[in-house]
């Protein structure tokens, strides 16, 4: 699993504008029922000013003994008043147990440029970086989705990503009251440059994104998902 895979549940943040923040937390990845990894993050920003995040996903006990991954990602750029992320800069070290790459993104005027250590070659579906105006890279969507907001600012999204070689994009409906939480249902769809067997499996993943109080805040408690390797859910520590 990678950042773009568990951003299927990213929903954009409210903030105050003007108020610079500061937040971290850590979330149980929880695949079948069984603990398969972790995420954890830790992030600055000010409405009107930039942010900056960093974060870390990987596995742990069973699936860990199966199959060691991590990915160390981080993200900067700018955040608007009204809550909008603005990408800048995102860079991923990555290690799958096979392979080891380091690749990174950077926008100009909304539009990204990738650099890659891989050496993969050139697919038939690739898609032009050039395309990709006004995404936000993985992390970044990450990072607007499990953010604390202001009562009334949850499931608030409307994201086009971009990992570097694939686009995608997830939507949030209207919140749901379930006693003093707040649940969306959302959905992460497949767009472009993924390969005909991928778009031919599957291009629509449904997710539910659930908030509770935390002092004056709402907080993304759980995320639950369909994978493609099953049932899944973020839980928060």
């Amino acid at each position: 699993m990678r950042f773009r895979i568990l951003a299927v549940a990213a929903v954009m943040a409210g903030g105050l504008a003007g108020t610079a923040f500061a937040e971290q937390a850590r979330f149980d990845f929880v695949l079948k029922g069984i603990k398969a990894g972790s995420l954890s993050w830790s992030g600055t920003g000010e409405p009107g000013g930039s942010y900056s995040v960093e974060g870390t996903l990987k596995t742990s006990g069973l699936a860990a003994l199966l199959k060691k991954v991590r990915y160390d990602a981080a993200a900067s750029g700018s955040l608007t008043a009204k809550g909008s992320y603005l990408a800048a800069r995102y860079s991923e070290d990555a290690n799958t147990g096979k392979r080891q790459s380091r690749s990174s993104m950077t926008w100009s005027k909304g539009v990204p440029t990738v650099q890659d250590s891989s050496e993969r070659k050139a697919k038939p579906w690739d898609i032009d970086p050039a395309s990709q105006k006004g995404t936000v890279d993985p992390l970044t969507a990450m990072f607007a989705t499990l953010r604390d907001v202001a009562p009334g600012q949850e499931c608030k999204v409307n994201l086009n990503m971009f990992d570097g070689r694939r686009a995608s994009k997830l939507t949030l409906g209207a919140p749901t009251a379930q006693g003093d939480k707040v649940v969306c249902a959302g959905e992460y769809r497949r767009v472009a440059g993924f390969s005909p067997d991928d778009m031919a499996e599957k291009t629509r993943f449904p997710f539910t994104l659930t908030y509770a109080p935390a002092g004056d805040r709402m907080q993304v408690v759980e995320v639950a998902m369909d994978t493609l390797y099953g049932k899944a859910r973020l839980v928060r520590e």
